[in-house]
């Protein structure tokens, strides 16, 4: 309920401040996605994915942009050692989940190249498959919230950026008291239409 109230105030400034904007841009990105989810049941190395998607840029003043965007992400999250005996599953040594992630970044820029970066991110996951080793739906939560910082390098049209999110839910959803958050760090370029 809280996220939906969240999500809801964060639309309202979105389109307020889409109506007042100074500037409006929009722009494709791609990059690396580098997973790790913390909890007994997984391993302590990050993994890697791939993230691609759309942004667009909303100018408040010269120095001040709402960046909010909409990215396909491929999770890949390799589990740890006890992970069968754990829940009870065989021969699962990955798992592959696939989200549609909506942040919602505040960026400030300092000059015109550089921009810090720093938003709440909103996931859901989407895949339909069952199994685990193809999606875990059955044993991770459909959503997940994130608080995103980063910083991002703008020449021209073509941004190049580095995020740090790390997830404030809790993903398990299979009812034992391990917590399972989530940690991403995603490297990617971008490309302002």
């Amino acid at each position: 309920m809280k996220h939906r109230i969240l999500l809801l105030t964060l639309s309202f400034l979105f389109f307020t401040a889409a109506s007042q904007a100074q500037s409006f841009k929009i722009g494709i990105k791609a990059g690396v996605d580098m997973n790790k989810i913390s909890g007994k049941a997984f391993s302590e190395s990050f993994s890697y994915g791939y993230q691609a998607g759309v942004f667009s840029e909303i100018g408040i003043t010269k120095k001040f942009s709402l960046q909010p965007e909409v990215i396909f992400s491929q999770v890949n999250v390799d589990t740890a050692s006890g992970f069968k005996e754990l829940y009870n599953f065989d021969n699962v040594s990955k798992a592959k989940l696939s989200y549609v992630k909506i942040p919602i970044l505040l960026s400030f820029r300092p000059n015109p190249f550089v921009s810090l970066q720093v938003g709440p991110q909103f996931s859901k996951l989407i895949d339909n498959n069952k199994s685990l080793v193809q999606n875990g739906s059955s044993v991770f939560k459909e959503g997940d919230f994130s608080m995103v910082g980063g910083l991002q390098l703008q020449i021209s049209k073509i941004r190049v950026y580095g995020r740090y999110a790390v997830g404030l839910d809790n993903l398990n959803d299979t009812g034992s008291p391990d917590k399972w958050k989530s940690q991403n760090v995603q490297l990617g370029v971008g490309f302002t239409l």
